[in-house]
């Protein structure tokens, strides 16, 4: 079975380059599992309900999100407009699982594919450097103990490095797939672990490179050689898809095989 994760999308700019890049990528590698993390996708942003649906549109199975979930207010009510058992589009928007009760959406969501094969996609946010979630390494801990998939993906959003490696062998053996986002910079550590996960500390943004991390790199550099705030902008120069692939056992949901994509215009 192939999954395909897409980074962070980052504006306009990342949605057509992913936009321009996912279906043939799909097509080539058979992929039978699209996740893309969408918390950015609304000028560097949150992402709105009619950005959500556009990405299904693309071929999105589920959407992740991270810090900026609740940037767009509207996109509370489109997390609540169906409930917990259902299996349309706003229940595959996820928010950290690990946030405080009672807010609103869900942070897993259980499906099957086509071919009729289960998984569990787990949105899950770090605590170093990050405000607003509880332990990350507890709350998956007790999430994976009624999930009935082999196939389960996690997406872990968080800042620090040392973090994000723990919770790859924290989680090793234990679910098909650790795969990091927020940082937007891809990271070259993609591995199988011992016990059978893929892992890879970041994927990387899909939108604009020319920028830093995004935003329009004047505007940043203005902050920081001034110590000024500013407002900050979307990028739009050079674009590029990253994302990462992964191969594996669908009935047993080890990894057997982890491959890092990046595509330009």
């Amino acid at each position: 079975m192939k999954i395909l994760f897409v980074g962070d999308i980052f504006g306009s700019a990342g949605r057509r380059i992913v936009r321009e890049h996912i279906g043939h990528v799909c097509e080539a590698h058979g992929v039978e599992l699209v996740i893309i993390n969408a918390e950015n996708a609304a000028g560097g942003f949150g992402v709105t309900p009619q950005i959500a649906e556009d990405l299904f549109d693309m071929g999105a199975d589920v959407l992740t999100t991270g810090n900026h979930v609740w940037d767009k207010r509207e996109l509370q009510e489109y997390l609540n407009s169906v409930p917990a058992e259902s299996k349309e589009r706003p229940r595959r928007v996820l928010r950290p699982v690990n946030m405080a009760p009672g807010l609103p959406g869900y942070g897993i969501f259980e499906g099957s594919t086509k071919s009729g094969v289960d998984y569990a996609v787990v949105d899950l946010m770090g605590r170093v450097f990050m405000a607003g979630t509880n332990d990350p390494f507890h709350a998956i801990n007790n999430l994976l103990a009624g999930i009935k998939a082999s196939v389960i993906v996690v997406d872990f959003h968080a800042e620090a490095t040392s973090e994000k490696v723990a919770m790859g062998w924290h989680l090793d053996g234990r679910v098909t797939a650790v795969l990091g986002t927020h940082t937007h910079v891809p990271t070259a550590d993609e591995r199988i672990l011992p016990g059978g996960t893929a892992y890879q500390t970041d994927v990387g943004m899909s939108g604009p490179y020319d920028s830093v991390i995004g935003v329009e790199k004047d505007l940043v550099l203005h902050k920081f050689l001034t110590g000024m705030p500013g407002k900050f902008e979307a990028a739009k120069g050079n674009p590029k898809m990253c994302a990462t692939l992964v191969t594996c056992d669908s009935l047993t949901g080890r990894a057997l095989a982890i491959e890092r994509i990046a595509l330009g215009e």
